[in-house]
This record gives C-alpha cells, structure tokens and sequence, in this order.
C-alpha cells in the first residue's frame, strides 16, 4: 500500500504485548455483462482525469455534468442503488493513451487525490489514493510495498513440497496430487475472470514451484495478481479504508495480506504497531477460542493440534507462533478494516510448502460486492482477550456502522 500508516480509530492490532491482534473471522454472481453507452447515438468514453479513470453509462444515467455526476456518485457512496453493473463500469487508461487523446482529457483531479499508484507499478492495477476528509488532504504514511511475502532475516523457510504432474492446467482431480491434498477435488470453481472460492476451507492447497501445471492454472487463483481495481480512502471515522471500482463476485480472489513473515515473539514496538496478522491457522482449523471450525480434513501433521504438547489445550493457552508484520511494508490489505458484517473473508493459503504454520492469508468475497462498496473483513477479537501492559483489560468500539455491530472490537 504505498504510502500511509495514518491514525485511525479502529486499529489494526491493539496496544500490549498480551493482546490478540487480528486474526481470522468464523464468519455465483450473475455474468457480469457490461455495455458501453450510446450517448446521442454513439458509444462515448467519458474519461475524469490524469489516472484515466473513465466510464461507459447509459445516456439516462448521466447527468448533463459528468463530473459532478461522478463526484456525486462519490460523495455519497450510491453506486449500487443507482445503477447496476451492466450500466456502470470504472475503467482506466494508461498515460500514453491519455497522452495520444489529450484533447478529451477533463483536466480534472479524482477528488482528493493524494497518491497516483500506492504500489509503485508492483501490482498489474495501480491502487489510487484518496482524501476528502482532511483539509488539506494528506496521505498515508510512507511504507515499502510489498506485492508478495518477505521473510525476515535469518528465518527459514520448509522446503517446497513435491508438486503435481499436470500440464498446463489442472483439470483431473483423479490424477492430480494437489486435488487430492484438497479432498479429490479443486477448490476453485472455474468462471469467467478467474477461479473462486464459495466458502471458508480449512485450509486450500494451491499447487506450486514443483508442479507441472503453468501459471494460468485455476488452482494458482491467489498467485496471479490483482483482478479488481483498488481505492485506498479516508473515512471519517474509521482512518482509512479500500474499496473496489469493480463489481466483485462472491468468491472472487480479492488479495493477499503481505508484509514480513517472523516470529511473533520477535516483533519490535508491538505497542506502536496496527499492521500485523497472526497466523492462527490452527485455531481455526480445530475451532478454538472463537474460531468456527471450517469444513474439510486437512492432511498434515504439523500444525493440528493435536498430540504431543497438550494439543487443542495448547493452542487455547498460546498465542500463534507467526506472523505477517505489514508495520513498514505491506500491500494494500494493510488499510481493510474490520466489520462486524464483513463481505470478505480470511482464508488460510499453502502453495510453496505444506507448513500450516506458516501459511498465507488470502481475502476473498464472501458475498457479491457492488462497485464502490468498503471492503472489510472480521478481525476475530474476542472480547476482553486485549490486556494492556498495566496488565488490565482494553476495550475499544467499534464504528463499522452494521445492523449487528458488536459495538466493541474487542
């Protein structure tokens, strides 16, 4: 996420060593056939401003003034009650385009623009940055972009596991070894625009550096890169947030929670810290504390629990081993904040290893998601569970705004 750390009101981790910081959540869109506009009998490209942010709308959509159409549509996030996604499409082009057609270029801003592209070019769709909050607007915090994983210095990575045979693209789920890690089946459905995943897995085994299969193959949907185009934005009351200028259909890979993966005990400023992930993979699998237990067995045998140490006792008694620390660099996942209805969910990756441990965190759509809809995701406090370094328990609510807010986050 290219630039900011900023204050917010809901943070990311909360103050304290003993605290619980953000974890995972318990918690087939119609075709998305889009039509370009006849504006006085023509198809006409509406293009906003220097991004080539652009849109194609019906003649009785648009407003004798697009822009302050456009604003308007902003201002009062209504994209969904006013038009549905076969009548509106965000689109943007890149600078030459817009340097080759100048003369339809509208000279002005997205509305409070503060970063161009948060990612430095590291991702295939450059994620704007907005303010209209703060006056003068000013953006985050500056920070490394990380598009994948780093792992912090002197840690270990396991060694990538043996992969499948397939070429091309996995298609057998009786032949391929990576369905078989994932119950003799794929856990992506194949659609239009990528593979997507229906409902919370324990765990999905994604094929990896040793197999056959190439890059294009719907059980590598996580690995290949953005599909929907990201705003990073300043809320009111909730410091900042994402959404997307695309419909998401539900089950559709939204992104990755990258940063440095370490240790936990090996955190520096955990205190002055709100972007660091837990990996509690294992709570969730076993359904512990407030986990929901997820369907599927997963075949491993580092990581379930149970045995040796004390098993599901353990696990409720520790806090998880790992974790991503997206304090200085990260993506954009950094800036999604908690809902108590969230429309995202938390999902527990394996692809280079079989390590659970050390899993990824993906996000996908739990539900269909409009265009210009906040993007959130169940942080997975339980509450009274954040102890400050007094040793007394925190509490701070929460402004996610839902029907049934828990009013506190943890």
């Amino acid at each position: 996420m290219g630039a900011l750390k900023g204050s917010t009101d809901e943070p990311r981790v909360s103050p304290g060593r003993q605290n619980r910081r953000k974890r995972m959540s318990s918690t087939d869109a119609k075709k998305d056939g889009r039509k370009k506009a006849k504006v006085d009998g023509a198809t006409e490209t509406l293009e906003v401003n220097n991004l080539g942010i652009s849109w194609f709308a019906p003649f009785t959509v648009l407003s004798t003034s697009s822009i302050s159409f456009f604003r308007s549509l902003r201002e009062n996030l209504r994209v969904d009650n006013l038009v549905s996604t076969d009548q509106f499409h965000f689109t943007r082009k890149s600078q030459l385009a817009i340097g080759q057609e100048s003369s339809r270029v509208v000279e002005n801003d997205l509305p409070g623009l503060v970063c161009n592209d948060l990612c430095n070019g590291k991702e295939n769709i450059c994620i704007p940055v907005t303010n209209e909050i703060d006056v003068p607007p000013v953006a985050p915090e500056k920070f490394e972009y990380l598009s994948s994983i780093e792992v912090a210095k002197n840690f270990v990575i396991p060694a990538s596991a043996e992969g499948c045979n397939c070429k091309g693209k996995c298609t057998n789920t009786r032949t391929c070894s990576c369905a078989r890690l994932n119950g003799s089946d794929f856990p992506y459905v194949r659609k239009a625009g990528g593979g997507r995943l229906f409902e919370p897995k324990a765990v999905v085994f994604e094929c990896g550096p040793n197999c056959g299969c190439g890059p294009k193959c719907v059980n590598r949907t996580s690995q290949q890169g953005l599909k929907y185009r990201l705003e990073v934005y300043k809320t009111p009351d909730k410091g900042w947030a994402v959404r997307s200028w695309d419909f998401i259909p539900s089950g559709g890979y939204v992104c990755e929670y990258t940063g440095v993966l370490m240790k936990t005990s090996e955190l520096d400023n955990v205190s002055m810290n709100d972007y660091f992930f837990e990996i509690d993979c294992e709570h969730t699998m076993n359904g512990i504390g407030v986990r929901e237990k997820r369907l599927g067995e997963v075949p491993i045998s580092n990581g379930l629990g149970a045995g040796e140490d004390g098993g599901d006792k353990l696990l409720v008694e520790s806090d998880p081993d790992y974790c991503i620390d997206a304090g200085s660099s990260g993506n954009v996942a950094r800036f999604i904040n908690h809902s108590c209805e969230p429309n995202l969910f938390v999902q527990c990756v394996l692809s280079s290893h079989h390590d659970v441990k050390l899993a990824r965190i993906v996000l996908f759509a739990s539900d269909d998601i409009p265009p210009m809809q906040e993007l959130t995701y169940d942080y997975g406090y339980e509450l009274d569970s954040v102890v400050g370094a007094d040793g007394k328990v925190k509490e701070l609510a929460c402004h996610c705004g839902t029907a049934d807010c828990r009013k506190r986050l943890y």
